[in-house]
Protein backbone atom coordinates (compact mmCIF):
# COMPACT_ATOMS: atom_id res chain seq x y z
CA UNK A 1 0.00 0.00 0.00
CA UNK A 2 1.37 3.22 -0.81
CA UNK A 3 2.97 5.01 2.11
CA UNK A 4 1.48 8.12 0.85
CA UNK A 5 -2.05 7.46 1.81
CA UNK A 6 -3.07 7.70 5.57
CA UNK A 7 -5.67 5.52 5.99
CA UNK A 8 -6.52 6.60 9.55
CA UNK A 9 -8.47 9.68 8.57
CA UNK A 10 -10.00 7.64 5.43
CA UNK A 11 -13.57 5.84 5.26
CA UNK A 12 -13.60 2.35 5.91
CA UNK A 13 -14.69 1.86 1.97
CA UNK A 14 -11.71 3.69 1.00
CA UNK A 15 -9.60 1.19 2.14
CA UNK A 16 -11.93 -1.83 0.76
CA UNK A 17 -12.13 -0.65 -2.60
CA UNK A 18 -8.38 -0.32 -2.84
CA UNK A 19 -7.51 -3.82 -1.32
CA UNK A 20 -10.38 -5.19 -3.79
CA UNK A 21 -8.05 -6.11 -6.35
CA UNK A 22 -10.06 -3.82 -8.90
CA UNK A 23 -13.42 -5.04 -7.45
CA UNK A 24 -13.00 -8.39 -7.18
CA UNK A 25 -12.61 -8.68 -3.80
CA UNK A 26 -14.02 -12.07 -2.16
CA UNK A 27 -17.00 -12.44 -4.35
CA UNK A 28 -16.20 -15.31 -6.21
CA UNK A 29 -15.77 -16.83 -2.56
CA UNK A 30 -19.10 -15.71 -1.11
CA UNK A 31 -21.46 -16.79 -4.09
CA UNK A 32 -19.62 -20.27 -3.87
CA UNK A 33 -20.71 -20.34 0.29
CA UNK A 34 -24.00 -22.70 0.21
CA UNK A 35 -24.62 -21.94 4.19
CA UNK A 36 -25.96 -18.61 3.31
CA UNK A 37 -27.89 -16.69 1.14
CA UNK A 38 -25.62 -13.72 1.36
CA UNK A 39 -22.05 -12.96 0.75
CA UNK A 40 -19.66 -11.58 3.09
CA UNK A 41 -20.19 -7.92 4.25
CA UNK A 42 -17.06 -6.60 2.23
CA UNK A 43 -18.70 -8.05 -0.91
CA UNK A 44 -22.09 -6.40 -0.40
CA UNK A 45 -20.07 -2.94 -0.83
CA UNK A 46 -17.86 -4.47 -3.69
CA UNK A 47 -20.95 -5.87 -5.63
CA UNK A 48 -22.57 -2.58 -6.04
CA UNK A 49 -19.66 -1.78 -8.62
CA UNK A 50 -21.22 -4.87 -10.56
CA UNK A 51 -24.60 -3.85 -10.32
CA UNK A 52 -26.22 -5.53 -7.01
CA UNK A 53 -27.54 -4.91 -3.76
CA UNK A 54 -28.07 -7.23 -1.29
CA UNK A 55 -31.34 -7.25 0.38
CA UNK A 56 -33.83 -8.65 2.47
CA UNK A 57 -37.56 -9.25 2.86
CA UNK A 58 -38.30 -6.40 5.77
CA UNK A 59 -41.61 -8.13 5.96
CA UNK A 60 -40.31 -10.85 7.08
CA UNK A 61 -37.65 -9.76 9.35
CA UNK A 62 -39.60 -10.17 13.16
CA UNK A 63 -40.83 -13.48 11.98
CA UNK A 64 -37.74 -14.69 10.98
CA UNK A 65 -35.98 -13.90 13.97
CA UNK A 66 -38.65 -15.09 16.14
CA UNK A 67 -37.78 -18.73 13.88
CA UNK A 68 -34.11 -18.11 14.55
CA UNK A 69 -33.19 -18.09 10.67
CA UNK A 70 -31.54 -15.38 8.39
CA UNK A 71 -33.31 -12.82 7.26
CA UNK A 72 -34.68 -13.46 3.70
CA UNK A 73 -31.96 -12.32 1.76
CA UNK A 74 -32.53 -11.82 -1.45
CA UNK A 75 -30.53 -8.86 -4.19
CA UNK A 76 -31.90 -6.54 -6.50
CA UNK A 77 -29.89 -6.62 -10.03
CA UNK A 78 -29.53 -3.02 -11.84
CA UNK A 79 -29.19 -3.24 -15.42
CA UNK A 80 -26.87 -0.02 -17.38
CA UNK A 81 -28.98 1.71 -20.59
CA UNK A 82 -27.42 4.80 -21.09
CA UNK A 83 -30.08 6.87 -22.65
CA UNK A 84 -33.00 4.32 -21.91
CA UNK A 85 -33.79 2.72 -25.40
CA UNK A 86 -33.91 -0.76 -25.19
CA UNK A 87 -34.96 -3.24 -27.78
CA UNK A 88 -38.38 -5.37 -27.99
CA UNK A 89 -36.17 -8.88 -27.84
CA UNK A 90 -34.26 -6.66 -24.75
CA UNK A 91 -37.44 -6.07 -23.24
CA UNK A 92 -38.50 -9.78 -23.53
CA UNK A 93 -35.29 -10.82 -21.83
CA UNK A 94 -36.34 -8.85 -18.57
CA UNK A 95 -39.17 -9.66 -18.69
CA UNK A 96 -38.73 -13.38 -18.70
CA UNK A 97 -35.72 -13.18 -15.99
CA UNK A 98 -37.93 -11.30 -14.03
CA UNK A 99 -40.35 -14.28 -13.76
CA UNK A 100 -37.60 -17.33 -13.76
CA UNK A 101 -35.03 -15.39 -11.67
CA UNK A 102 -36.80 -12.50 -10.17
CA UNK A 103 -40.22 -11.55 -8.37
CA UNK A 104 -42.20 -11.46 -11.61
CA UNK A 105 -42.12 -7.22 -11.55
CA UNK A 106 -39.56 -5.15 -13.70
CA UNK A 107 -39.11 -1.98 -11.52
CA UNK A 108 -38.29 0.98 -14.11
CA UNK A 109 -35.92 3.80 -12.32
CA UNK A 110 -35.68 7.25 -12.24
CA UNK A 111 -32.28 6.54 -14.02
CA UNK A 112 -34.20 4.86 -16.90
CA UNK A 113 -32.61 1.57 -16.13
CA UNK A 114 -33.99 -1.54 -15.51
CA UNK A 115 -34.29 -3.44 -12.12
CA UNK A 116 -35.13 -6.78 -10.91
CA UNK A 117 -35.98 -7.64 -7.64
CA UNK A 118 -35.70 -10.87 -5.05
CA UNK A 119 -32.55 -12.40 -6.85
CA UNK A 120 -31.79 -15.26 -4.69
CA UNK A 121 -27.80 -16.15 -4.45
CA UNK A 122 -27.93 -18.85 -6.36
CA UNK A 123 -29.51 -16.89 -9.14
CA UNK A 124 -27.23 -14.37 -9.64
CA UNK A 125 -24.56 -15.46 -11.76
CA UNK A 126 -27.40 -17.15 -14.36
CA UNK A 127 -29.40 -14.01 -14.17
CA UNK A 128 -26.47 -11.67 -15.04
CA UNK A 129 -25.49 -13.86 -17.93
CA UNK A 130 -28.74 -13.76 -19.04
CA UNK A 131 -28.55 -10.26 -19.47
CA UNK A 132 -25.68 -9.56 -21.09
CA UNK A 133 -27.16 -12.28 -23.51
CA UNK A 134 -29.73 -9.70 -24.90
CA UNK A 135 -26.07 -7.16 -25.22
CA UNK A 136 -26.53 -5.62 -21.94
CA UNK A 137 -25.06 -5.33 -18.49
CA UNK A 138 -25.25 -4.33 -15.11
CA UNK A 139 -21.54 -3.02 -14.56
CA UNK A 140 -21.25 0.26 -12.74
CA UNK A 141 -24.76 0.59 -12.58
CA UNK A 142 -24.22 0.91 -8.91
CA UNK A 143 -20.87 2.22 -7.11
CA UNK A 144 -18.43 4.64 -6.66
CA UNK A 145 -18.32 5.54 -10.39
CA UNK A 146 -20.02 7.03 -13.08
CA UNK A 147 -23.57 5.45 -13.07
CA UNK A 148 -26.24 5.29 -16.00
CA UNK A 149 -25.82 8.03 -18.03
CA UNK A 150 -29.22 9.51 -18.41
CA UNK A 151 -30.15 11.00 -21.80
CA UNK A 152 -34.27 12.49 -22.64
CA UNK A 153 -35.59 9.13 -24.73
CA UNK A 154 -38.58 11.50 -26.64
CA UNK A 155 -37.24 12.37 -30.18
CA UNK A 156 -40.43 14.55 -30.82
CA UNK A 157 -39.74 18.41 -30.82
CA UNK A 158 -36.08 17.76 -31.98
CA UNK A 159 -33.86 16.98 -34.93
CA UNK A 160 -30.90 16.19 -33.05
CA UNK A 161 -32.42 13.40 -30.71
CA UNK A 162 -29.96 10.56 -32.03
CA UNK A 163 -26.94 12.60 -31.58
CA UNK A 164 -27.72 12.95 -28.32
CA UNK A 165 -28.71 9.76 -27.69
CA UNK A 166 -24.91 9.05 -29.41
CA UNK A 167 -23.35 11.24 -27.13
CA UNK A 168 -24.80 9.40 -23.82
CA UNK A 169 -23.54 6.15 -24.79
CA UNK A 170 -19.95 7.38 -25.50
CA UNK A 171 -20.01 9.38 -22.11
CA UNK A 172 -21.28 5.62 -20.43
CA UNK A 173 -18.17 3.55 -22.47
CA UNK A 174 -15.60 6.34 -21.91
CA UNK A 175 -16.33 6.44 -18.23
CA UNK A 176 -17.13 2.58 -17.81
CA UNK A 177 -14.75 0.88 -15.58
CA UNK A 178 -12.00 -0.93 -17.08
CA UNK A 179 -11.41 -3.93 -14.82
CA UNK A 180 -12.28 -7.41 -16.32
CA UNK A 181 -13.18 -8.58 -12.47
CA UNK A 182 -16.82 -8.03 -13.90
CA UNK A 183 -16.59 -10.60 -17.26
CA UNK A 184 -14.14 -12.95 -14.80
CA UNK A 185 -16.79 -13.65 -12.32
CA UNK A 186 -19.83 -13.12 -14.04
CA UNK A 187 -18.62 -14.21 -17.48
CA UNK A 188 -16.17 -16.87 -16.91
CA UNK A 189 -13.40 -15.39 -18.72
CA UNK A 190 -10.14 -15.63 -17.72
CA UNK A 191 -7.82 -13.49 -16.14
CA UNK A 192 -4.81 -12.46 -18.70
CA UNK A 193 -1.49 -12.75 -16.80
CA UNK A 194 -0.13 -9.40 -16.04
CA UNK A 195 -3.45 -7.82 -17.57
CA UNK A 196 -3.79 -6.25 -13.54
CA UNK A 197 -1.16 -3.13 -14.58
CA UNK A 198 -2.73 0.45 -15.12
CA UNK A 199 -6.20 -1.49 -15.14
CA UNK A 200 -8.01 1.89 -14.16
CA UNK A 201 -6.65 4.76 -15.84
CA UNK A 202 -9.34 6.68 -15.11
CA UNK A 203 -10.47 5.89 -11.93
CA UNK A 204 -7.37 4.66 -9.88
CA UNK A 205 -7.48 1.59 -7.46
CA UNK A 206 -9.92 3.41 -5.02
CA UNK A 207 -12.24 4.79 -7.63
CA UNK A 208 -14.62 7.68 -6.85
CA UNK A 209 -15.53 9.11 -3.56
CA UNK A 210 -18.68 8.42 -4.24
CA UNK A 211 -21.45 7.88 -6.99
CA UNK A 212 -21.57 10.07 -9.50
CA UNK A 213 -24.38 11.03 -12.11
CA UNK A 214 -25.01 12.52 -15.68
CA UNK A 215 -27.85 13.55 -17.48
CA UNK A 216 -28.84 15.21 -20.58
CA UNK A 217 -31.90 17.14 -21.33
CA UNK A 218 -33.22 18.76 -24.16
CA UNK A 219 -35.08 21.62 -24.07
CA UNK A 220 -38.45 22.77 -23.17
CA UNK A 221 -38.14 19.42 -21.62
CA UNK A 222 -36.11 18.68 -18.26
CA UNK A 223 -37.43 14.77 -18.14
CA UNK A 224 -33.83 13.38 -16.80
CA UNK A 225 -33.68 16.15 -13.89
CA UNK A 226 -30.10 18.05 -14.76
CA UNK A 227 -30.13 20.53 -11.93
CA UNK A 228 -29.82 17.25 -9.90
CA UNK A 229 -26.95 15.24 -11.64
CA UNK A 230 -22.98 15.99 -10.87
CA UNK A 231 -22.69 16.38 -14.41
CA UNK A 232 -26.06 17.80 -16.30
CA UNK A 233 -25.86 18.81 -19.78
CA UNK A 234 -28.44 21.20 -21.69
CA UNK A 235 -28.50 20.61 -25.36
CA UNK A 236 -28.64 23.85 -27.71
CA UNK A 237 -30.16 23.25 -31.12
CA UNK A 238 -29.94 25.90 -33.39
CA UNK A 239 -31.20 25.78 -36.96
CA UNK A 240 -32.10 22.26 -36.41
CA UNK A 241 -28.44 21.17 -35.19
CA UNK A 242 -27.00 20.71 -32.26
CA UNK A 243 -24.78 23.49 -30.96
CA UNK A 244 -23.54 21.93 -27.75
CA UNK A 245 -24.50 21.80 -24.63
CA UNK A 246 -24.35 24.05 -21.64
CA UNK A 247 -22.84 22.79 -18.74
CA UNK A 248 -23.93 22.12 -14.96
CA UNK A 249 -22.08 21.10 -12.27
CA UNK A 250 -22.89 20.17 -8.67
CA UNK A 251 -26.09 18.87 -8.48
CA UNK A 252 -27.54 15.89 -5.93
CA UNK A 253 -30.07 14.82 -3.79
CA UNK A 254 -29.50 13.23 -1.32
CA UNK A 255 -29.10 14.32 2.84
CA UNK A 256 -28.88 12.79 6.08
CA UNK A 257 -31.47 12.96 9.14
CA UNK A 258 -30.07 14.99 11.59
CA UNK A 259 -27.33 16.53 9.69
CA UNK A 260 -27.74 20.03 8.60
CA UNK A 261 -23.62 19.81 6.48
CA UNK A 262 -25.84 17.76 4.21
CA UNK A 263 -28.20 18.69 2.10
CA UNK A 264 -29.83 18.26 -1.58
CA UNK A 265 -28.81 21.09 -4.47
CA UNK A 266 -29.27 21.98 -7.76
CA UNK A 267 -26.39 22.37 -10.19
CA UNK A 268 -24.86 25.41 -11.31
CA UNK A 269 -24.71 26.63 -15.19
CA UNK A 270 -20.60 26.49 -15.60
CA UNK A 271 -21.10 28.00 -19.65
CA UNK A 272 -20.91 26.26 -23.45
CA UNK A 273 -19.24 23.79 -24.64
CA UNK A 274 -19.50 22.44 -28.34
CA UNK A 275 -20.14 18.58 -29.16
CA UNK A 276 -16.51 17.86 -29.80
CA UNK A 277 -15.63 19.54 -26.13
CA UNK A 278 -18.03 17.88 -24.07
CA UNK A 279 -16.25 14.27 -23.62
CA UNK A 280 -13.36 16.02 -22.41
CA UNK A 281 -15.56 18.87 -20.15
CA UNK A 282 -17.29 15.64 -18.08
CA UNK A 283 -13.72 13.88 -18.39
CA UNK A 284 -12.25 16.72 -16.37
CA UNK A 285 -14.90 16.41 -13.98
CA UNK A 286 -14.69 13.22 -12.91
CA UNK A 287 -10.77 13.93 -12.37
CA UNK A 288 -11.61 16.68 -10.21
CA UNK A 289 -13.48 15.07 -8.30
CA UNK A 290 -11.78 12.39 -7.90
CA UNK A 291 -8.97 13.96 -6.65
CA UNK A 292 -10.21 16.41 -4.67
CA UNK A 293 -13.60 14.66 -3.42
CA UNK A 294 -14.16 14.12 0.32
CA UNK A 295 -12.93 10.43 0.95
CA UNK A 296 -13.07 11.04 4.80
CA UNK A 297 -17.09 11.61 5.19
CA UNK A 298 -18.76 9.49 2.52
CA UNK A 299 -21.93 11.51 3.29
CA UNK A 300 -20.09 14.72 2.05
CA UNK A 301 -18.71 13.25 -0.77
CA UNK A 302 -20.58 13.80 -3.63
CA UNK A 303 -19.25 16.59 -5.98
CA UNK A 304 -21.34 19.28 -4.47
CA UNK A 305 -19.57 19.11 -1.47
CA UNK A 306 -16.19 19.62 -3.06
CA UNK A 307 -17.87 22.01 -4.84
CA UNK A 308 -18.70 24.09 -1.95
CA UNK A 309 -15.93 23.31 0.06
CA UNK A 310 -13.61 24.74 -2.27
CA UNK A 311 -16.07 27.64 -4.29
CA UNK A 312 -17.54 27.44 -7.68
CA UNK A 313 -14.56 29.74 -8.67
CA UNK A 314 -12.16 27.83 -7.60
CA UNK A 315 -13.88 24.97 -9.52
CA UNK A 316 -14.21 26.61 -12.47
CA UNK A 317 -10.64 28.06 -12.57
CA UNK A 318 -9.55 24.28 -12.07
CA UNK A 319 -11.67 22.69 -14.55
CA UNK A 320 -10.20 25.66 -17.14
CA UNK A 321 -6.59 24.58 -16.17
CA UNK A 322 -7.26 21.06 -16.71
CA UNK A 323 -8.84 21.56 -20.06
CA UNK A 324 -6.49 23.96 -21.28
CA UNK A 325 -8.88 26.62 -22.71
CA UNK A 326 -12.84 28.29 -21.13
CA UNK A 327 -15.86 27.42 -21.71
CA UNK A 328 -17.99 29.83 -23.51
CA UNK A 329 -20.45 32.26 -21.83
CA UNK A 330 -24.25 29.93 -21.38
CA UNK A 331 -26.59 29.84 -24.03
CA UNK A 332 -30.21 30.72 -23.99
CA UNK A 333 -32.35 28.15 -23.40
CA UNK A 334 -36.11 27.41 -21.46
CA UNK A 335 -37.20 24.63 -19.74
CA UNK A 336 -41.36 24.03 -18.87
CA UNK A 337 -41.76 20.96 -17.41
CA UNK A 338 -39.71 17.93 -15.69
CA UNK A 339 -42.51 15.39 -16.36
CA UNK A 340 -43.68 13.32 -19.52
CA UNK A 341 -45.55 14.30 -21.75
CA UNK A 342 -48.55 11.10 -22.34
CA UNK A 343 -50.36 9.34 -25.13
CA UNK A 344 -49.02 9.66 -28.95
CA UNK A 345 -47.35 11.76 -30.00
CA UNK A 346 -45.47 11.78 -34.23
CA UNK A 347 -41.95 12.85 -34.79
CA UNK A 348 -40.25 12.81 -38.72
CA UNK A 349 -43.06 10.01 -39.61
CA UNK A 350 -42.43 8.19 -36.92
CA UNK A 351 -44.64 7.41 -33.75
CA UNK A 352 -44.50 7.23 -29.91
CA UNK A 353 -46.60 6.28 -27.68
CA UNK A 354 -46.08 7.27 -23.70
CA UNK A 355 -47.61 5.15 -21.17
CA UNK A 356 -48.23 5.86 -17.39
CA UNK A 357 -46.29 3.14 -15.27
CA UNK A 358 -47.09 3.88 -11.52
CA UNK A 359 -44.08 3.81 -9.31
CA UNK A 360 -41.95 2.36 -12.62
CA UNK A 361 -43.23 -1.09 -11.49
CA UNK A 362 -44.22 -3.74 -14.59
CA UNK A 363 -46.52 -6.26 -13.15
CA UNK A 364 -50.31 -7.79 -13.49
CA UNK A 365 -52.92 -6.80 -10.90
CA UNK A 366 -56.31 -7.59 -11.76
CA UNK A 367 -57.63 -6.30 -14.48
CA UNK A 368 -54.81 -3.92 -15.19
CA UNK A 369 -52.75 -6.21 -16.88
CA UNK A 370 -49.84 -4.13 -17.95
CA UNK A 371 -46.61 -6.51 -17.93
CA UNK A 372 -48.78 -9.22 -20.19
CA UNK A 373 -49.80 -6.32 -22.47
CA UNK A 374 -46.08 -5.07 -22.86
CA UNK A 375 -44.78 -8.55 -23.47
CA UNK A 376 -47.36 -8.77 -26.07
CA UNK A 377 -46.45 -5.52 -27.38
CA UNK A 378 -42.59 -6.77 -27.50
CA UNK A 379 -43.88 -9.76 -29.64
CA UNK A 380 -45.34 -7.82 -32.45
CA UNK A 381 -41.63 -6.36 -33.12
CA UNK A 382 -43.18 -2.83 -34.27
CA UNK A 383 -41.50 -0.72 -31.76
CA UNK A 384 -38.92 -0.37 -28.80
CA UNK A 385 -38.60 0.27 -25.50
CA UNK A 386 -37.84 3.77 -24.08
CA UNK A 387 -37.23 4.06 -20.34
CA UNK A 388 -38.16 7.72 -18.92
CA UNK A 389 -36.46 9.36 -15.61
CA UNK A 390 -39.75 9.75 -14.79
CA UNK A 391 -40.53 5.77 -14.25
CA UNK A 392 -42.60 5.82 -17.14
CA UNK A 393 -42.15 4.52 -20.82
CA UNK A 394 -42.46 5.25 -24.61
CA UNK A 395 -43.47 2.73 -27.19
CA UNK A 396 -41.16 4.31 -29.84
CA UNK A 397 -40.20 4.20 -33.60
CA UNK A 398 -43.75 3.12 -34.98
CA UNK A 399 -44.86 3.17 -38.23
CA UNK A 400 -48.25 5.16 -39.26
CA UNK A 401 -49.38 1.62 -40.47
CA UNK A 402 -48.77 -0.23 -36.82
CA UNK A 403 -50.04 2.15 -34.40
CA UNK A 404 -53.19 0.29 -34.38
CA UNK A 405 -52.43 -3.19 -33.32
CA UNK A 406 -49.62 -0.97 -30.64
CA UNK A 407 -53.30 0.39 -29.35
CA UNK A 408 -55.68 -3.01 -29.77
CA UNK A 409 -53.16 -4.63 -27.71
CA UNK A 410 -52.71 -2.04 -24.47
CA UNK A 411 -56.50 -1.88 -25.03
CA UNK A 412 -57.13 -5.89 -25.23
CA UNK A 413 -55.20 -6.05 -21.49
CA UNK A 414 -56.80 -2.95 -20.06
CA UNK A 415 -53.71 -0.48 -20.06
CA UNK A 416 -54.89 2.34 -21.73
CA UNK A 417 -55.63 4.84 -19.23
CA UNK A 418 -57.56 8.29 -19.96
CA UNK A 419 -58.51 9.92 -16.58
CA UNK A 420 -55.45 9.98 -14.50
CA UNK A 421 -55.08 13.04 -12.86
CA UNK A 422 -52.27 15.64 -13.04
CA UNK A 423 -50.73 14.77 -9.82
CA UNK A 424 -50.79 11.02 -10.45
CA UNK A 425 -49.36 11.89 -13.74
CA UNK A 426 -46.38 13.56 -12.45
CA UNK A 427 -45.84 11.12 -9.34
CA UNK A 428 -42.67 9.59 -8.79
CA UNK A 429 -42.15 7.12 -5.97
CA UNK A 430 -38.92 5.12 -4.48
CA UNK A 431 -39.08 1.28 -3.77
CA UNK A 432 -38.47 1.98 0.00
CA UNK A 433 -40.19 -0.58 1.78
CA UNK A 434 -40.40 -3.60 1.79
CA UNK A 435 -36.71 -4.46 0.35
CA UNK A 436 -34.56 -1.21 0.79
CA UNK A 437 -32.10 -1.38 3.77
CA UNK A 438 -31.91 2.43 3.76
CA UNK A 439 -36.28 3.42 4.30
CA UNK A 440 -37.76 4.57 7.14
CA UNK A 441 -41.18 4.49 5.70
CA UNK A 442 -43.17 3.51 2.66
CA UNK A 443 -42.99 5.45 -0.21
CA UNK A 444 -43.87 2.91 -3.83
CA UNK A 445 -46.78 0.43 -2.25
CA UNK A 446 -48.12 3.67 -0.27
CA UNK A 447 -47.90 6.65 -2.81
CA UNK A 448 -51.25 5.76 -5.06
CA UNK A 449 -53.11 5.09 -2.69
CA UNK A 450 -52.43 8.57 -0.84
CA UNK A 451 -52.79 10.38 -3.95
CA UNK A 452 -56.31 8.71 -4.18
CA UNK A 453 -57.56 10.48 -1.20
CA UNK A 454 -55.55 14.02 -2.57
CA UNK A 455 -57.30 13.08 -5.78
CA UNK A 456 -60.81 14.09 -3.73
CA UNK A 457 -59.16 17.30 -2.24
CA UNK A 458 -58.66 18.42 -6.12
CA UNK A 459 -62.01 17.22 -7.12
CA UNK A 460 -63.65 19.65 -4.87
CA UNK A 461 -61.78 22.74 -5.98
CA UNK A 462 -61.45 22.44 -9.66
CA UNK A 463 -57.97 20.79 -9.46
CA UNK A 464 -58.41 17.35 -10.48
CA UNK A 465 -56.53 18.00 -14.03
CA UNK A 466 -53.98 20.18 -13.32
CA UNK A 467 -50.89 19.50 -13.54
CA UNK A 468 -48.84 19.04 -9.81
CA UNK A 469 -45.38 17.21 -9.15
CA UNK A 470 -45.44 15.19 -6.17
CA UNK A 471 -42.66 12.83 -5.19
CA UNK A 472 -42.43 10.06 -2.26
CA UNK A 473 -39.57 8.39 -0.68
CA UNK A 474 -38.55 6.53 2.21
CA UNK A 475 -35.75 8.18 3.30
CA UNK A 476 -33.71 11.72 2.44
CA UNK A 477 -31.28 9.80 0.28
CA UNK A 478 -33.19 11.17 -2.62
CA UNK A 479 -33.10 8.24 -4.82
CA UNK A 480 -36.86 9.69 -6.17
CA UNK A 481 -35.56 13.36 -6.41
CA UNK A 482 -38.14 14.30 -3.72
CA UNK A 483 -36.26 17.43 -3.06
CA UNK A 484 -37.32 19.19 -6.47
CA UNK A 485 -41.44 18.35 -6.21
CA UNK A 486 -43.74 21.02 -5.57
CA UNK A 487 -45.08 18.54 -3.42
CA UNK A 488 -42.46 16.17 -1.62
CA UNK A 489 -42.63 13.49 1.04
CA UNK A 490 -40.05 11.96 2.69
CA UNK A 491 -40.59 9.32 5.36
CA UNK A 492 -39.06 9.70 8.59
CA UNK A 493 -40.85 6.72 10.33
CA UNK A 494 -43.28 4.27 9.71
CA UNK A 495 -46.57 6.26 8.83
CA UNK A 496 -44.64 9.27 8.99
CA UNK A 497 -43.34 11.74 6.06
CA UNK A 498 -41.93 15.40 6.35
CA UNK A 499 -43.81 17.69 4.06
CA UNK A 500 -41.89 19.95 1.65
CA UNK A 501 -43.64 22.61 -1.12
CA UNK A 502 -42.20 24.95 -3.35
CA UNK A 503 -39.63 23.25 -5.71
CA UNK A 504 -39.81 24.37 -9.25
CA UNK A 505 -42.44 22.68 -12.19
CA UNK A 506 -39.31 22.22 -14.49
CA UNK A 507 -36.87 20.96 -11.75
CA UNK A 508 -34.95 24.43 -11.55
CA UNK A 509 -35.89 25.02 -8.03
CA UNK A 510 -35.78 23.03 -4.19
CA UNK A 511 -38.64 22.89 -2.04
CA UNK A 512 -38.60 23.82 1.47
CA UNK A 513 -39.93 22.19 4.66
CA UNK A 514 -42.99 22.81 5.92
CA UNK A 515 -44.07 20.56 8.19
CA UNK A 516 -42.71 17.91 10.18
CA UNK A 517 -43.44 14.06 10.84
CA UNK A 518 -46.75 13.90 9.44
CA UNK A 519 -49.49 11.01 9.78
CA UNK A 520 -51.58 10.60 6.60
CA UNK A 521 -54.55 12.17 8.20
CA UNK A 522 -52.47 15.49 9.24
CA UNK A 523 -50.70 15.31 5.37
CA UNK A 524 -54.47 15.76 3.98
CA UNK A 525 -55.40 18.19 6.61
CA UNK A 526 -52.60 20.22 5.45
CA UNK A 527 -52.89 20.07 1.84
CA UNK A 528 -56.55 20.79 1.75
CA UNK A 529 -56.85 24.78 2.59
CA UNK A 530 -53.34 25.00 0.43
CA UNK A 531 -55.02 23.52 -2.67
CA UNK A 532 -58.03 25.34 -1.73
CA UNK A 533 -55.88 28.75 -1.49
CA UNK A 534 -53.95 27.95 -4.97
CA UNK A 535 -57.55 27.13 -6.70
CA UNK A 536 -58.79 30.32 -5.56
CA UNK A 537 -55.95 32.91 -5.46
CA UNK A 538 -53.74 31.51 -8.29
CA UNK A 539 -52.59 33.35 -11.15
CA UNK A 540 -52.66 32.88 -15.00
CA UNK A 541 -50.39 30.10 -15.73
CA UNK A 542 -49.01 30.04 -12.43
CA UNK A 543 -47.95 26.46 -11.05
CA UNK A 544 -48.50 25.73 -7.27
CA UNK A 545 -44.96 25.18 -6.37
CA UNK A 546 -44.24 28.88 -7.34
CA UNK A 547 -47.70 29.99 -6.15
CA UNK A 548 -46.67 28.51 -2.42
CA UNK A 549 -43.58 30.75 -2.50
CA UNK A 550 -44.86 33.85 -3.98
CA UNK A 551 -48.23 33.51 -1.42
CA UNK A 552 -44.98 33.52 1.32
CA UNK A 553 -46.33 29.80 2.40
CA UNK A 554 -42.66 28.63 2.17
CA UNK A 555 -39.98 30.78 1.53
CA UNK A 556 -37.30 30.18 -1.44
CA UNK A 557 -34.86 27.85 -1.68
CA UNK A 558 -31.92 29.72 -3.37
CA UNK A 559 -28.86 27.81 -1.94
CA UNK A 560 -28.76 24.16 -0.89
CA UNK A 561 -27.12 24.95 2.40
CA UNK A 562 -30.52 26.60 3.16
CA UNK A 563 -32.15 23.31 3.20
CA UNK A 564 -33.77 21.50 6.25
CA UNK A 565 -35.07 18.31 7.09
Amino acid sequence: MSEQINWDVLSELEKLKYDSNYLRGTLTESLADPITGAIAAADQQISKFHGIYQQQDRDLELERKKQKLEPAWSFLIRVRLPGGIATGEQWLTMDSLSDTHANSTLKLTTRQAFQLHGVFKRKLKSTIQGINRSLLDTIAACGDVNRNVMASPNPYGSKVHGEIQDIARQLSAHLLPQTPAYHEIWLDKKLVAGGQQEIEPLYGKRYLPRKFKIGIAIPPNNDTDIFSQDVGLIAIEENGKLAGFNVVVGGGMGSTFGRNDTYPRVGNVLGFATPDQVLDVVERVVLIQRDNGNREDRKRARLKYTIDSYGLDWFVKELHERLGYELEAERSYTFTRNSDDYGWHENDGRWYYTLFIEGGRVKNTGTYQLKTALREVAKLGLCDFRLTGNQNLVLGDIAPKDKKKITDTLQHWGVIQEKLSGLRRNSIACVALNTCPLAFAEAERYLPSLITKIEKLLDEVGLFQDEIVIRMTGCPNGCGRPSLAEIGLIGKSLGHYNLYLGGGFSGERLNNLYRETLTEEEILETLRPLLKQYAEEREEGERFGDFVIRAGIVKEIKEGAEFRH
